[in-house]
């Protein structure tokens, strides 16, 4: 279930006259994103939050809300949604300033030494610093090929499952041989409030790039008749007083068979796209941001990136790496923001200024 969030926590944008004057940009509402805005917070510094996506969460939310996460340290288990929901609550305090559905297109070293920071739908900043928190960058889901399916995009073709709801009932073709693809068909297959009338499985050939125990459990509902894989690839389609009502899978064998359908989703992954990210003159290694790993600092001092978006020595794609990036962005970054101040490491259990911050009353200890 989703959490109920107080209005105060999302604080979104009003409108602005000339360049909004900050000490801290962040490129990317996703968890590292979000937790950039707390770990600074606890250094009393204020963030403004862009993302390209109308709605914080990023990756989590945008392609598995629903599914479980397993690795967020102390969290045994919970999904996109509610990790976001979580992260949104705990940096409430901080007051960071959100701007959905914008992607900045322009960034440019000023001669006091801010950025110049600019969306593509025209909001400007002129900031101390910048966070990429952007994931995999402006990612997009690579698409089926197959001419003139782009028509039924968001009607009855898709890339992603936002609620599975919408799914109940219906007979669907999954494509892919991924994770993704394997645990949609499982999920629609059981029983439940959006389990599918039936679940058709397409996947190139018979070899999935998948969790064992899932591409086990796959056959052995195929077996039962309660599910169906084919192996071929979608060549064409049907299509009736213009809705979508069949595709035409060519098998190994070369012959091309005509599968019903009222919902096809496809989970080929995501093409990174580092998008104008590229032309801001930072070091890029295999489409990724090269840092140091004492301040998370890109090749231009006052620029940082945590999570995905970074590559170094050892570098490991997870949430819980993410997060450690950010404590040490932040305190690299405060020579920047404000090199008057000496800024000593404090633990929010016993620290009452960090209470003061958080508005939680310092505990009395025996």
């Amino acid at each position: 279930m989703e959490a109920q969030l107080n209005p105060e926590v999302i604080k979104t944008a009003q409108a602005h006259e000339g360049p909004i004057e900050t000490d801290a940009v962040i490129i990317g509402a996703g968890p590292v994103g979000l937790f950039q805005v707390f770990e600074l917070g606890l250094l009393e510094i204020k963030a403004h939050v862009i993302d390209s996506l109308p709605h914080p969460g990023g990756q989590c939310v945008e392609l598995y809300p629903d599914k479980p996460i397993y690795d967020i340290p102390a969290v045994p288990v919970c999904t996109g949604q509610e990790l976001t929901d979580n992260l949104l609550k705990q940096i409430a305090p901080f007051g960071a300033t959100f701007h959905y559905g914008q992607e900045v297109s322009t960034v440019e070293k000023q001669d006091d030494g801010r950025f110049f920071v600019e969306t593509a739908k025209g909001t400007q900043f002129l900031s101390k610093t910048i966070f990429i928190a952007a994931g995999v960058g402006a990612f997009q889901p690579r698409t089926l090929k197959v001419e003139g399916l782009e028509t039924f995009d968001g009607s009855q073709l898709f890339y992603s499952v936002k609620n599975p709801d919408d799914f109940a009932g219906k007979n669907l073709v999954i494509v892919g041989g991924g994770d993704s693809a394997l645990d949609w068909a499982l999920d629609f297959v059981k029983d439940g409030p959006h389990k599918a009338e039936s679940v058709i499985l397409i996947h190139r050939r018979d070899g999935f790039k998948a969790a064992p125990a899932n591409v086990a459990k796959m056959r052995e509902l195929c077996e039962a008749y309660e599910m169906q894989f084919i192996v071929g690839q979608i060549t064409g389609y049907d299509e009736h007083d213009g809705r979508l009502t069949g595709v035409k899978v060519t098998g190994s064998d070369a012959v091309t068979r005509v599968v019903p359908l009222d919902v096809l989703l496809v989970f080929f992954g995501l093409s990174p796209k580092l998008g104008p990210i590229a032309q801001w003159g930072l070091d890029i290694e295999r489409k990724q941001l090269k840092v140091d790993t004492e301040k998370f600092s890109t090749s231009v001092p006052g620029i940082f990136a945590v999570g995905d978006i970074n590559i170094y020595p050892g570098k490991k794609k997870l949430i819980l790496s993410g997060f450690h990036e950010c404590a040490l962005a932040a305190f690299g970054a405060m020579p920047i923001i404000a090199p008057e101040k000496k800024v000593f490491l404090q633990y929010t259990t016993t620290s009452p200024k960090l209470h003061k911050v958080l508005g939680v009353e310092s505990p009395v200890f025996d």
